[in-house]
């Protein structure tokens, strides 16, 4: 069914209800708008794949890039950034052969400059694959995430999408900022065809339904729920990194965006081949361009470039009194 932006903005605002406001917005009219610019691509011949397989241990390599958590420094609805950025930050560390540093592609851009979804209020993994095919994006050294997004006061920028500071002298937007784009992008859905995908290629970004037995799933068991769920009932935007078998249960191994004390240190087992929350519904894929071989940087001058003149007191002259303490923990919401 056709989601206006007004019946969007009313499931959002019915979604606040929940213990976890919904970070994910299927974008029906944009997904189903022609895209001439795409590079349309063969799909993938079936290949022999193992009973076992992740991309965090190939011959003893770890291929994946960091676990993140959207909900810090505040709560941000951008699993949908989360889940895609880091999928295709690890597509490019398997591409680069696991080579120093890693690339971590910014998801603040995307919330920040991606005008087709709604920031902080949610979007969807497959537009955030076109828009970075379309634009291009930065990595996290010079965009990082401030968990604020276009919807909520952290609007789209030169700084946003690259930004450097010195002593005493401000910030400023970064000029000749190294930039990632994506050549080819899609989406993909079934048991197969998703292993296939993530053996040959790398890690995709996929739909759930993060209901309340999923949030508070602990341990490091196999995730089961046998509650109904349907398509429209997506909500959030995972990772899935590989897949195996645990007492002759088959699963997905998914990586989270709520920082490593959620699961098994961010990860997830989620029951493979049955379709479980909805995982093998609605996934997509994107094959990073080769930008970082031949150094690629962005040559359109940033609007703010001009570095503040120094002021009179820097941090490096006068150091404040500082007092270090613990703060209580308390239980976090998405």
């Amino acid at each position: 069914m056709l989601k206006t932006v007004t019946l969007v903005l009313g499931l959002l605002s019915g979604a606040m209800a929940d213990k976890r406001p919904k970070g994910f917005v299927r974008n029906v009219e944009e997904r189903a708008k022609p895209n001439p610019t795409l590079h349309l691509q063969t799909p993938l011949a079936n290949v022999t794949v193992p009973d076992q397989f992740t991309w965090g241990n190939v011959g003893g390599v770890n291929y994946l890039t960091e676990v993140k958590n959207q909900h810090i420094p505040a709560y941000c609805g951008s699993c949908w950034a989360q889940g895609s950025s880091s999928a295709m930050s690890d597509r490019i560390k398997i591409t680069r052969k696991a080579a120093w540093p890693d690339i971590n592609i910014a998801p603040q851009v995307l919330i920040s400059c991606e005008m087709t979804d709604l920031g902080c209020h949610g979007g969807d993994h497959y537009i955030a694959y076109q828009w970075i095919h379309a634009n291009n994006i930065t990595d996290e050294t010079c965009s990082i995430y401030r968990a604020r997004g276009h919807d909520n006061g952290e609007n789209c920028t030169s700084e946003i999408k690259c930004q450097n500071c010195a002593p005493g002298q401000g910030c400023w937007a970064q000029e000749n900022s190294k930039i990632y784009g994506i050549d080819t992008f899609g989406n993909v859905t079934g048991e197969a065809d998703m292993m296939q995908e993530i053996f040959q290629r790398g890690p995709i970004a996929c739909g759930i339904d993060a209901m309340q037995t999923f949030d508070d799933h602990t341990g490091t068991g196999v995730f089961s729920d046998p509650t109904p769920t349907t398509y429209d009932d997506i909500n959030h935007i995972i990772s899935v990194v590989g897949w195996g078998v645990m007492d002759g249960t088959k699963y997905w191994w998914v990586r989270n965006s709520w920082g490593s004390a959620w699961g098994e240190a961010g990860f997830v087992k989620v029951e493979r081949g049955v379709n479980m929350i909805q995982i093998e519904a609605d996934c997509a894929w994107a094959v990073a361009t080769d930008t970082w071989t031949n150094d690629v940087r962005n040559t359109t001058t940033p609007t703010n470039n001009t570095k503040p003149e120094p002021v009179k007191e820097s941090f490096l002259q006068e150091k404040p009194t500082r007092e270090y303490g613990r703060r209580p923990f308390t239980s976090y919401e998405n």
